[in-house]
C-alpha cells in the first residue's frame, strides 16, 4: 500500500455514493472497472477490490432524484491502481470497447476520467515513482498536460479484467460552495495542509502527498447542498492516526460549531458544504 495511504498518515479510505438504478450500476462497477461484490442487499451493494476490504458503496435511496445541476458533493472519486502496466491494461480496455473518457499527464500522476452510469465522476491514476519525474520537478508540482497514450500503452501486459490487488481510495475531489469556508473546515480544523491553489481550487494533503482532497467551486460560488436523496455522494471516511488524534478533531469541530454525532465508535460530521464524513481510527 503507498506510504501516504496508512497511518500515521490522515487519509480517505472509502465512500458511498447513491444511483438511480442498482442492477445498472453494479453491472457498470463490475463490468468496466472491474470490483468485485462484497456484500449485497436489496437497496446496498458493497464493492471491493481484493474481496475483502470496502471500497465503493452503491446505494439506492428511496424516492431517488437524479443528479443535480449546480450542486455541491461528489466531482469526483479516484482509484489509485499500484503499478503503470494496470493504467495502461485499463487504457486499451477503454480504447477497444469505445467507451468515453478523459486523460491527463499531471507531472506526478498519470490519470483517466470516466463517467459512471449516473454521471458520477471516476478517477482511474497511478503515481509516479521518483525517477519517472522530469528534470528539476519539485515533488508537489502538479499540473494537467496531454497524456502520452502511446508511451503508456507500451506497458500494457494483459487484458484488463479486474481491479489489482492493493487499489485503494487514492484521494476524493469535492465540490463545495465557499473555498475559504472550506479551508477553514478541511485545514484549519481537521488538519491536512494547503499543497496547491489552483483557480476556484484547493488541493490538500497530510505527510507531503499531492493531494487526498480536491476542493472546488466550479459548480459556482453558493452552489447549493443537493437533497440527501439525490445521486452523488452519500459520505466518505477519513482515517485519523489514533483515538487520541480523533479526540483533539472532534473538539476542535465542536468548539467551531461544526456537526458532529457520533455514531457507535465512529464520528460523523458535516462540511461548510454539506458533504457527510465519517471520522475513523
Amino acid at each position: 500500500m503507498s506510504k501516504y495511504h496508512k497511518k500515521p498518515i490522515t487519509y480517505v479510505d472509502y465512500l458511498s455514493v447513491n444511483v438511480m438504478d442498482l442492477k445498472r450500476s453494479v453491472t457498470f462497477y463490475e463490468k468496466v472497472l472491474g470490483f468485485q461484490v462484497l456484500t449485497r442487499e436489496k437497496n446496498r451493494v458493497v464493492l471491493t477490490a481484493d474481496g475483502k476490504r470496502p471500497l465503493l458503496i452503491l446505494e439506492h435511496p428511496e424516492e431517488v432524484m437524479p443528479k443535480g445541476k449546480r450542486t455541491t458533493g461528489l466531482y469526483h472519486f479516484a482509484l489509485l491502481v499500484p503499478e503503470r502496466n494496470q493504467l495502461a491494461n485499463f487504457l486499451q480496455f477503454l480504447k477497444e470497447h469505445r467507451l468515453p473518457y478523459g486523460a491527463s499527464d499531471h507531472i506526478l500522476t498519470e490519470a483517466l476520467y470516466i463517467n459512471d452510469p449516473d454521471g458520477n465522476g471516476i478517477e482511474m491514476y497511478y503515481d509516479k515513482k521518483k525517477e519517472d519525474f522530469p528534470g528539476n520537478v519539485d515533488s508537489l508540482e502538479m499540473a494537467t498536460l496531454p497524456l502520452d497514450e502511446e508511451n503508456l500503452l507500451r506497458e500494457q501486459d494483459g487484458e484488463w479484467q479486474h481491479l489489482p490487488d492493493g487499489t485503494i481510495i487514492g484521494h476524493i475531489h469535492l465540490h463545495v460552495n465557499d473555498l475559504k469556508e472550506a479551508e477553514e473546515f478541511y485545514v484549519d480544523t481537521l488538519g491536512f495542509s494547503i499543497v496547491a491553489q489552483y483557480p476556484g481550487a484547493l488541493f490538500i494533503s497530510d505527510g507531503g502527498y499531492h493531494h487526498h482532497l480536491g476542493l472546488n467551486v466550479w459548480q459556482g460560488e453558493g452552489a447549493e447542498t443537493p437533497p440527501e436523496n439525490s445521486v452523488g455522494l452519500n459520505w466518505y471516511t477519513i482515517v485519523l492516526k489514533d483515538k487520541e488524534k480523533r479526540e483533539e478533531v472532534v473538539k476542535r469541530l465542536s468548539a467551531n460549531e461544526y456537526f458532529i454525532q457520533q455514531d457507535g465508535e465512529d464520528f460523523l460530521t458535516r462540511d461548510p458544504a454539506g458533504n457527510y464524513i465519517y471520522l475513523f481510527v
